[in-house]
């Protein structure tokens, strides 16, 4: 990451939020298989406990190994951007291409978004979306629940669907592009 580069990630809130959702649903599928199975494998115990352990421990992990999984996947971009162009500010994302949601990085340069898969992806490569080219930008909700989502529509009605950490930051960060972009014009 360059100077000046500001990598967004996750806020205390989000954490705190993920690590519930994961032990509730850690919890809730090994409870699944708790009543589908023709002998009691779980006490309430043990799935309280579990639940608690996974819920902490995942997002732990997570977060750990997060920081380190990207750069030997290979998200490389400097050498795909103009020779003066700068990267602003970056984080983790998906973008939606049909059912699969590619992961990979975001990034707000001084010029255009550029969504750069990793390599772990059936879909792979680079989408850039330069400020001028962009007619809305939509807040949405993952599963029509979650909010996590923006949804950015282009002056040819091509729509690219994001999930990314800290929604409203880079919605704020990618309207005043779009906005002084408009000023410059």
């Amino acid at each position: 990451m360059e100077i000046g580069t500001k990598l967004i990630k996750p806020s205390l809130k989000f954490r705190i939020l993920f690590a519930i959702g994961t032990a509730i649903m850690f919890s809730f599928i090994l409870w699944l298989f708790d009543y589908f199975s023709d002998e009691k494998l779980y006490s309430i115990n043990s799935l309280l406990f579990q639940g608690i352990f996974f819920g902490i421990g995942f997002p732990y992990i997570n977060e750990k190994l997060a920081g380190k999984f990207p750069n030997k996947i290979g998200i490389k971009i400097k050498s795909e951007l103009d020779a003066e162009e700068k990267i602003e500010i970056e984080g983790p994302a998906n973008l939606f291409r049909g059912m699969e949601g590619v992961g990979g990085k975001i990034f707000l340069t001084d010029k255009k978004l550029v969504f750069k898969s990793h390599k772990i992806n059936v879909q792979k490569g680079q989408t850039n979306i330069e400020y001028k080219n962009i007619k809305e930008i939509i807040r949405r909700k993952t599963a029509k629940i979650i909010d996590n989502g923006f949804r950015i529509i282009t002056n040819d009605n091509k729509e690219f669907d994001f999930v990314v950490n800290e929604r409203d930051l880079w919605f704020e960060k990618i309207n005043e592009r779009i906005e002084s972009n408009l000023r410059r014009v």
